[in-house]
């Protein structure tokens, strides 16, 4: 594609466009399925107060509810997906929209299930497996339902939160148009004075330039636009956040991060570990600053030079073919039958590439509900970066299609804790692999920057998110509003603790919080820096060991969400519920430092 040029979603080539034919062959049958929920709901309801009548009766709703989440998954994704390309095409909006007032619909008609289920005392279950020896597929299912009975509450009551299903997406709906498709930044000039168009896609790539001038433009004139309209962001975010303690609370829990990490079967043990072990490492990221700054021979270090890369003049061009053809060679230690998987990805359109006028930011893999593959949203560009995003969501595409192919439906989506692992494992793999391959003294160290960021960036930064998460929640939960100002000074003095005295914590950075779509995430974020050091393990064991630790490593990407996400992990090889794993992984970012200050002198 041109450089720099941004087209239309009409102008882009299709063999970079996902081909959704695979979920739907026309729009067309998509609405021939949206018109079919009505008979579906019934269906439904003639389950209603009959499934503690037998085995057999409770079985059927269980394969019930395997085939609504098929249907579901499809009808959303195929909506969804076609909506994302392209904020600004009103069809496609007005479709996701419907596929959201109908999941509504069907999760407001299944709503008495949990509690019905709930409801079957243990002798009676007993007696039902007995008699339905297919009901012991379902019974990790039947047992995550039994343990939120505290927290579920009346037939009544859940059919009423379930009817405010869609009224609770409507905060992070309105944020993300308003980030996506409503806000327009004015162009930026150079050190020659040359415009250039200032994006949400554009942002980063040009904090990553080796010109300073065009850093510090576009830096100071994305957050001034951001801050013109902070008092918006900030009212969406409370909305947002009142809501989720509504539900907190609806269901008699004590705050929202307990609520969050429960559904996910994860100790919040393990959220303040990470924080705990990261602010005992903070030494490290101020250390890391300080060589950024000499390298860089800066006098005053400030947040729009901490993308660009320390090495100059060492960074490279990477066409998309360039970067499908490396992350081939860096997956081969997973070995063919991975590998075949992911040349299918690429050659039969499960990616959507390129940035186009309106598409959404930021990558995604669909996951395991967008039967039968999951697709990858890109926003490619020519850059290292682009080429590590590429492997990163191949990594969540194969976790989704291995649990696809290897569990029943009712196991095939993992949770969000591991969801990160097997991108980021990914990851490292690749970084290795290029370290592997240059002895090139110049251009390693430009690897070992880029492999320092990846630390600075996942488990640094996004630990520094979860802080702020964290807050926010606990201001909310106290009756508190969030206004612009308290984010701004929040968010203010994380960035001053995460990065130290030495360097420059621009004011402007304060409005960041308002860009970043995964404050919507309900407590999520820390998973990438937890991944990250789970993942940092995992690729050692993998180079190393060999077949074995593949093995390992493909048995856990096979295995869905068939026990707890730290007992998946253990199959893999990692225990997540000790610090000593981030601890351990925060010691091999103090050794990339050592190898850099060498190779810098």
């Amino acid at each position: 594609m041109e450089e720099n040029k941004i087209l239309k979603r009409s102008e882009v080539a299709e063999e970079y466009t996902w081909n959704l034919k695979d979920l739907y062959e026309t729009p067309e049958d998509w609405d021939k399925d949206a018109e079919k929920v009505d008979g579906i709901c019934e269906e439904i309801e003639a389950f209603k107060g009959h499934l503690g009548d037998s085995g057999a009766k409770l079985l059927d709703w269980f394969k019930k509810a395997d085939d609504l989440d098929v249907f579901i998954g499809k009808l959303y994704g195929y909506s969804s997906l076609a909506a994302d390309v392209d904020l600004t095409n009103s069809v496609n909006q007005a479709r996701r929209g419907k596929a959201v007032g109908l999941l509504t619909k069907i999760s407001s008609a299944a709503s008495f299930s949990d509690a019905e289920i709930m409801e079957i005392s243990n002798e009676k279950l007993d007696q039902f497996y007995k008699e339905e020896p297919g009901l012991e597929a379902y019974r990790r299912a039947l047992d995550k339902i039994r343990h939120m009975k505290e927290h579920t509450l009346s037939a009544a009551e859940e059919k009423l939160l379930a009817s405010a299903g869609e009224m609770s997406e409507g905060a992070e709906n309105i944020g993300s148009v308003f980030r996506d498709a409503d806000l327009k930044f004015p162009e930026v000039t150079d050190k020659d004075g040359k415009s250039h168009r200032l994006t949400q896609g554009t942002y980063i790539p040009m904090l990553e330039s080796n010109d300073r001038t065009l850093r510090e433009n576009a830096f100071k004139t994305f957050y001034k636009t951001w801050k013109e309209h902070e008092g918006l962001s900030a009212a969406i975010l409370d909305a947002h956040y009142k809501q989720q303690t509504f539900f907190s609370r609806s269901r008699k829990y004590a705050s929202n991060i307990e609520r969050s990490l429960d559904r996910t079967e994860v100790p919040t043990s393990v959220y303040y570990n990470l924080i705990d072990s990261v602010h005992r490492h903070m030494g490290s990221m101020h250390r890391y600053m300080d060589l950024r700054k000499k390298l860089m021979g800066l006098d005053e270090l400030h947040m729009y030079d901490i993308y660009s890369s320390m090495v100059a003049d060492a960074d490279e061009k990477i066409t998309f073919e360039e970067a499908k053809e490396i992350v081939y060679e860096a997956l081969k230690p997973l070995g063919e039958d991975y590998l075949k998987v992911v040349h299918e990805a690429y050659e039969n359109r499960w990616l959507d590439v390129y940035e186009n006028e309106g598409k959404r930011s930021g990558a995604y893999s669909s996951g395991a509900g967008s039967r039968p593959h999951p697709y990858i949203l890109l926003n490619h560009k020519d850059t290292l970066n682009s080429m590590f995003t590429l492997i990163h969501e191949t990594g969540h595409t194969m976790h989704s299609y291995l649990s696809i192919q290897n569990q029943p439906v009712a196991y095939s989506d993992y949770v969000i804790f591991v969801a990160e692992v097997a991108s980021t494992c990914n990851e490292v793999l690749l970084m290795r692999h290029l370290l592997s391959k240059t002895e090139d003294k110049k251009k390693r160290a430009y690897l070992i920057n880029y492999f320092l960021e990846q630390f600075r960036t996942t488990l640094y930064r996004q630990t520094m998110f979860a802080e702020f998460e964290l807050r926010l929640n606990e201001i909310v939960e106290r009756g508190e509003t969030l206004t612009a100002e308290e984010l701004n000074k929040e968010y203010y003095a994380l960035n001053k603790l995460y990065y130290g005295d030495n360097m420059v914590v621009d004011e402007e950075i304060g409005s960041e919080w308002a860009r970043i779509p995964h404050f919507y995430y309900n407590y999520y974020v820390y998973q990438y820096a937890t991944s990250f050091a789970a993942a940092i393990t995992l690729a050692s064991g993998i180079l190393k060991e060999g077949q074995s630790a593949v093995d390992r490593y493909l048995k856990f990407l096979s295995s869905g969400c068939s026990t707890d996400p730290i007992s998946l992990l253990k199959i893999a090889g990692v225990d997540m519920s000790s610090p000593a794993v981030i601890d351990s992984a925060l010691d091999v970012f103090e050794g990339l430092l050592d190898e850099m200050e060498e190779l810098s002198k």
